[in-house]
């Protein structure tokens, strides 16, 4: 069975209503889960914690839905070329 692994990242976007960040290089890594649960907890908590910055904000990227071992070539992959 394949590991379902997330990503919970986040930091400044350049506007509160869409998902650009304002800077790349200060995207804020808060690490990655191997459930959604656990995924969900540390996204709550870095919400919170920013709650006052409006421009600020918390995302859950689904790893596990980027690789898929059982298919020779999985869409990500052919994305590269």
């Amino acid at each position: 069975m394949a590991q379902r692994l997330h990503l919970v990242f986040g930091g400044e976007l350049v506007d509160p209503t869409r998902s650009e960040f304002r800077d790349t290089s200060q995207i804020h890594i808060v690490g990655i889960y191997p459930d959604y649960a656990s995924a969900f907890a540390a996204w709550k908590a870095e919400a919170q914690r920013t709650v006052d910055s409006a421009h600020t904000r918390y995302f859950i990227a689904h790893l596990h839905r980027l690789r898929d071992e059982e298919r020779v070539g999985s869409p990500t992959e052919e994305l590269g070329g």
